[in-house]
């Protein structure tokens, strides 16, 4: 199984989520530069976290405009698996690849720290390896991570199983104190309707290792690898 990873100028995580693929997980691992037409045959893209063309504008929107990202697009409409980590979440929604948007932090201030998530549907093709309700520790890093949606909106997103994480406390409330960037509902990751594009702000790259504090991020590519081979 192959995961292209994207880098884009100012992307950071890359290498990140190159080293969960590869070694934490065992799959082939395929970098994709951002001016490349072609995906050289992937099944899940990875779109990383960082700051794409230094977010002037607004995060991600320069991005979307990349000739890599025509191709992204393409293959999520076939319905291939798409993750969109932190950055990426922000790129796939200034893509329509999801709905709503990421604003500013309501502090205005960069967070980088762990956070405690829970699974809300633990039936789609990036969640299958965990259970519902489960706690996960995992980092965040982000300036402008708040996502946001009218109510419409954030209805359907209810009604049809799509918020996939939520931040929470450690007891698995859904507390202001437990959000670390104002976010709406305490909305950590969606799922696009089809269900193959995930977005979500914290770094689950960044805990597929005891070394790095958590492991309960590696579930999530072991979920996608099943996913696929089936």
């Amino acid at each position: 199984m192959k995961f292209g990873i994207v880098t884009f100028p100012g992307s950071n995580c890359d290498d990140d989520a190159y080293v969960a693929v590869t070694e934490a997980l065992g799959a082939t691992g395929i970098r994709l530069w951002h001016k490349d037409h072609d995906l050289q045959g992937v099944d899940v893209v990875i779109l990383p976290g960082g700051f794409s063309y230094g977010d002037y504008l607004r995060a991600g929107a320069i991005a979307r405009f990349s000739p890599i990202m025509r191709e992204v697009i393409a293959h999520a409409e076939r319905g291939a698996p798409v993750l969109g980590i932190c950055n990426g979440f922000q790129i796939a929604c200034e893509t329509h690849l999801l709905p709503g948007a990421l604003l500013r932090n309501a502090s205005l201030q960069f967070v980088s720290e762990m956070v405690t998530l829970r699974v809300e549907n633990a039936t789609t093709r990036f969640t299958n390896r965990y259970d519902a309700g489960q706690l996960l520790r995992i980092p965040v890093a982000h300036g402008d991570g708040r996502f946001t949606i009218d109510a419409e909106g954030l209805s359907a997103l209810e009604d049809r199983g799509q918020v996939v994480f939520r931040y929470v406390d450690s007891t698995g409330a859904t507390t202001d104190a437990a959000n670390p960037n104002a976010s709406l509902d305490n909305i950590a990751g969606i799922v696009n309707a089809r269900g193959n594009v995930l977005g979500m702000m914290p770094h689950p790259e960044r805990a597929v290792d005891a070394a790095l504090g958590s492991t309960d991020g590696l579930a999530l590519f072991e979920s996608m690898l099943a996913a696929v081979a089936a």
